[in-house]
Parts: structure tokens; sequence; C-alpha cells
């Protein structure tokens, strides 16, 4: 074996990973400080001390074809959008199918990670554990972190006067686990999020008044899109992408808009973003609109302040006799085993390159596996992330000078600050992050070649959804499975959903779409020249 590599998470990011080193002939030991795989989507009836934590009805946001590992598809039978059990069960069966169980080392806290003395020679990290109340210290070759960013629950009560006052109970969302023990309850959620807007919609058949409070509104899209086909088997495509960063912004915003606002007037249920043309990551739920309607939920704007029972809104209405506040006001990151002063490069600000590597080291032998969200699904984006990593690690991929990675990361700052409306986030574009990462292990499939060479597999890749497995299509890690996955993607996709036989099924006609978009603007500019001739 090669060099030795810490993984410190046994969630997917830590599979990922595990399976990479041992790809690229590395020595991985995981460490995980629950008793089994899954992190996130591991369910427990608790929330748990440096874990993640969800809630009991939880399902997938991401299609499956779109969320599997790239050469690893779910089965034709499981559903779209799935349980948390189900994912669990995929990656369950996932690291058994890959050998990487015997790499993890259960019960087992890092509570260290420090440099060597010689780290600017070696590279070499001194780990520290702690199993059954023993600690122990090891050396090694490189460290990757894959603990995930849903861990430290923000908590903002600073930001709500009054909140000392209040008489209720105050939970944030990681705390929830099932709707039972609201029965009849009058519930405040603050945030317009996912996890908000599901506990809200889950709560408001059993409680006796739920109201959403959101700062600065969000679009708010049904995982059933166009058609009735997955929504981001139809939404997340590189002919979309192309066009997005190509057309005028102007064009491109108008554009967003009027896809976010296809099903419903926003405006009309309290709803609509501060600023709409934002491309912040969509809430994805196919009730809350509904719920509104029917009047068991209603959206209010920020908590001015709070009182003994009571909360005052900024638009001056009141929420009276609460019994609950449940924040979902989603986490911060933070990495209690690591001198952060190691990854804060500038203006004492988290500064990494490509969201991995820290330009700071003076060897990259440390990375961040996880620590990125967009439109895309988690576990192909960490997998072509440790992919890429722990080719950096073992020297087969070189890293640019300080200087040009530094400058990487201002254009992707303001690249960002002009798309999420913050240059501090998470959030990137799905499709161009994946394949920046591609490129750089030779693994990103060429458009204009797949034209020249395989039509049909051409059309699929750049006109049908972004699945994971173009990501396996060609490079080192090819699998050969790959373009038949992608030619057969729309079967498994309609397989769970044709329970009963009434027809053929009925697949998308993938370029068709595009042709009718643009066939109005083209009839107006013909329209336009024959009558200026």
């Amino acid at each position: 074996m090669g060099k030795r590599v810490a993984i410190i998470g046994a969630g997917v990011s830590g599979l990922a990973t595990i399976r990479s080193c041992l790809e690229e002939g590395l020595e991985p030991t995981c460490f995980e400080r629950s008793e089994d795989i899954g992190g996130l989507w591991k369910f427990s009836d608790h929330a748990e001390e440096g874990r993640a934590s969800i809630y009991q009805s939880v399902f997938t946001n991401s299609s499956k074809e779109m969320m599997c590992f790239p050469d690893f598809p779910y089965p034709d039978d499981f559903p779209n959008f799935m349980h948390n059990n189900k994912i669990q069960e995929y990656i369950t069966a996932f690291a058994k199918e890959k050998n990487l169980l015997k790499y993890i080392q259960f019960k087992t806290l890092v509570s260290g990670v420090n440099k060597r003395p010689d780290f600017s020679v070696t590279g070499q990290w001194d780990v520290t554990t702690e199993r059954d109340g023993k600690k122990e210290s090891t050396i090694f070759d490189a460290v990757l972190i894959c603990s995930g960013h849903h861990v430290y629950p923000n908590l903002p009560k600073e930001s709500f006067p009054g909140l000392k006052l209040f008489k209720g109970k105050c939970l944030h969302s990681r705390e929830y686990k099932e709707p039972g023990i609201f029965k009849g309850k009058r519930v405040l959620v603050i945030g317009l999020g996912n996890s908000g807007c599901d506990i809200a919609t889950e709560l408001s058949y059993m409680a006796k008044q739920v109201i959403i409070s959101s700062r600065s509104g969000s679009w708010v899209i049904s995982r059933v899109w166009d058609d009735g086909y997955p929504w981001d088997m139809v939404f997340v495509n590189r002919c979309e992408t192309f066009l997005k960063n190509n057309l005028p912004k102007a064009i491109s915003d108008w554009w967003y808009k009027k896809q976010m606002n296809a099903k419903f007037k926003h405006e009309n249920y309290g709803l609509m973003p501060l600023n709409g043309a934002l491309r912040k990551e969509p809430v994805f739920n196919d009730e809350l609109p509904a719920r509104i309607l029917c009047g068991t939920v209603s959206i209010k704007p920020n908590v001015k302040e709070f009182t003994e029972t009571s909360a005052i809104f900024e638009d001056g209405t009141v929420f009276e006799a609460i019994d609950c506040v449940i924040f979902a006001t989603g986490y911060g990151f933070a990495y209690p085993f690591l001198d952060e002063s190691i990854i804060k490069s500038r203006n004492n600000e988290i500064t990494l390159f490509k969201d991995i590597f820290s330009p700071s080291l003076e060897k990259p032998t440390l990375g961040i596996i996880g620590l990125v969200q967009s439109l895309g699904a988690a576990i192909p984006t960490v997998d072509l992330q440790a992919r890429w990593a722990v080719k950096v690690i073992k020297g087969t991929c070189a890293l640019p000078s300080v200087t040009d990675m530094m400058n990487d990361i201002d254009k992707k700052m303001r690249e960002k600050l002009k798309w999420f409306g913050t240059s501090k986030t998470m959030q990137t574009d799905y499709i161009n992050y994946m394949d920046e990462l591609a490129s750089f292990i030779g693994a990103k499939p060429s458009i204009p070649w797949l034209f020249l060479t395989d039509p049909r597999l051409a059309v699929e890749v750049f006109f049908g959804p972004c699945s994971p497995y173009q990501f396996r299509l060609v490079g080192p890690g090819k699998w050969p499975g790959a373009r038949n996955a992608i030619l057969t993607q729309w079967d498994r996709t309609l397989k769970p959903t044709k329970t009963r036989a009434v027809g053929t099924p009925l697949k998308p006609c993938l370029p068709c779409r595009w042709v009718r978009l643009l066939a109005l603007p083209i009839l107006v500019i013909a329209l336009f020249l024959a009558l200026i001739q």
C-alpha cells in the first residue's frame, strides 16, 4: 500500500474517499464516532452530540438517477425520491459491494489533528483518537475531513429581542423527530428552508396552528416537474447551464424566475424572495402551497420581538399564545479537532481552493470533502471531490501556485456574489464545478467529440439530465457500464411509477423542449426581419 490517509467520518463523503484511496493504491483508515455508516442518513430517534440529525419523515430532494455513486445505480424498483431508510439501505449495499467496512474504526472519536514537527518536509500529521476512554496518537501522511456540515446548529437567539422572556418551548430543527408531541399546539417555525417547510407542513396535520416566519422569502418548487418527471432530471442539464452562462444576465434572470414561478405565483402566497434572480437553493416541498391554501400554514415576515407568550412580526401583526418555537435556521460548520488557522488563509476566513484544499499549507496533505452545496446531489459531488483530492495527495495531480489558487478563489467569490448574493456561501454551480474537478483528473466528457463519435449518447449527455454516470465515462476510474446507464436512465426513472400498465411508458423528447422554448423568439426575429425588408 501507499501513503497512509486518515479519513474522518463514514458518511457518504467518507465512503467515497475510502474507495478513492483504494483505487489509487493508498492505505485509508476511517474514524467514525458512531457505531454505523451513513452519517446524515442514519436516522436516530434522538439528536446525538457531534452527529448530523434528521427527522423520521425525511425524503430526498434529488432523484435516484441523479444522486447515485457514478458506478453503482440504485435498484430499478427503488422510488425516485427515497425515504431516508432507503438511502441507508443503498449506502450499506455500496459499502459492502466495494468492501469498505474493514477500513472503518467505529465508536472512535478524532480529538486532534496536528502538524508533525517536520510537516514542511514530510506533510505528515499526528491524529489523536479516543475509544473506550483511551487516547491514541498515530502518524498519517494525509488527512481528509468528511464530517459534513449539518452537525453544529445555528441558533441566532441574540437576533430576536425578548426571546429570553418567552415562556414556551424553544428548539432547533435538529431536535425535531416526529409531529405527535405537537398535537393541538400553536407552533412558530423560524426559517423558510427545506427543514422549516418540511416540519411546518408535517405539523399542519396535527398542530392547532402553524406559522412560518421568513426573513427574505424563498422559491418553493415541487419534486414533480414538467410532464410529471422528477425536477432534477429535467432542470439539471448541460444545455440549460450553457444558456444560463452565455445569455445576457437580464434574459437569464427572467427565464429563471419564470421557471420558479411556473406552478404558482409566489407573490400571492407570501413566499416571494426579496431578490428572485439570485440562484439560492430553492425549497423542495410538494405540500406547502396546498397547506397555505387550506389555511393550515401561514407565512409571516421576520420576528421583530418576542414577549412571554407571543411573537410580534415586522409588519406589526402578532402570533399569540405560542406553545413552541422551532428554529429551522440551518447549521454552521466547525472542526473542533483542528486548529482553524490551518484552513484560514486570509482575513480569518476559510478560503479553500475548489472548496477542498487550503492554499496556506506548505504541503497539500489535508483536504475537506463535502463542504459545498449546489442544485446537484451530494453523492456524485463528493465522489468526484475525493477522486481529485486523493490524486493530489498521491502526487499524480499538482495544485497551482499559491498566487494562482488565491486568484481562482477571488474569481469564484465574485461569481458567487453575482449569482447567490453573497461571496461567503457554500453554494456553487453544480455542472461547472463538476466539470472543473473532472477536467483535473481527465474525466470530463468532451461534448463535441461525443457528437462526432456517438450522437445518440451525445444527445442524452447534453440535452438530458447531467447524471453522475457522465463522470465515469472516460479517463481514470472509467466505468464500462456508464454509457448504458446513461441510455437507460429514463427506464429506471419510469419503472417504479409504472405499477399499473396503461400503455407504453412515455420518455421525454430531450431536444424538443429546447426547440419549443426557442421557437417563439426565432419567430419574432423572423417577423421583424421580414418587416424591415
